[in-house]
């Protein structure tokens, strides 16, 4: 089932919905943003934006490497006191409308994924970001969704809300 089926064309999805496929070990997320495209793009690919909003409110993000092409590579690690969590991956497209990445947390270095956000246009200034993380097992994809991922997903983008609202040049060009 699409989960942005039921909503009126004036409608928007301002709690993302997370979706684990039966068939493939793949997890969908739907959201909506009162934000364009190009200021989605810029919050998820400037260092210094995307340190201010990803993840639980709980943890801190270090950028430790981050070349946002298509082509380049990244790394984070998130901080709560002394407990450390990184992650790194690879861009491998980066367009207007779309970011194609690997995903790794490094304390399970085997367990790469594939990620990829697409974002529509609604109109009024509104943007509906699909993603999907398709990992290599069914096993992987249980560890990342018993992980807490919700609770990063939910806080991360309630504040990437607040920074785009906060400050209406956030995010880059409109």
């Amino acid at each position: 089932m699409n989960p942005t089926e039921h909503l009126q064309p004036t409608e928007h999805l301002t709690t993302a919905t997370i979706e684990a496929d039966p068939e493939v070990p793949l997890i969908r997320i739907t959201r909506d943003f009162p934000a364009t495209a190009a200021r989605l793009i810029h919050a998820h690919t400037d260092p210094e934006l995307y340190a201010q909003w990803v993840g639980p409110e709980s943890l801190s993000t270090r950028i430790d490497y981050w070349d946002a092409r298509t082509g380049g590579s990244w790394a984070f690690t998130n901080i709560r006191g002394e407990e450390r969590f990184s992650f790194h991956g690879c861009f491998h497209e980066i367009t207007e409308e779309r970011i194609v990445q690997t995903f790794t947390f490094d304390g399970w270095p085997e367990g790469v994924s594939l990620e990829t956000m697409r974002l529509e246009d609604l109109g009024d200034g509104w943007t509906r970001m699909h993603s999907t993380s398709l990992f290599d097992s069914f096993e992987g994809r249980g560890q990342m969704l018993d992980s807490g991922m919700d609770v990063g997903v939910h806080e991360g983008y309630a504040a990437l809300d607040d920074l785009l609202a906060a400050d209406d040049t956030a995010g880059g060009a409109r």
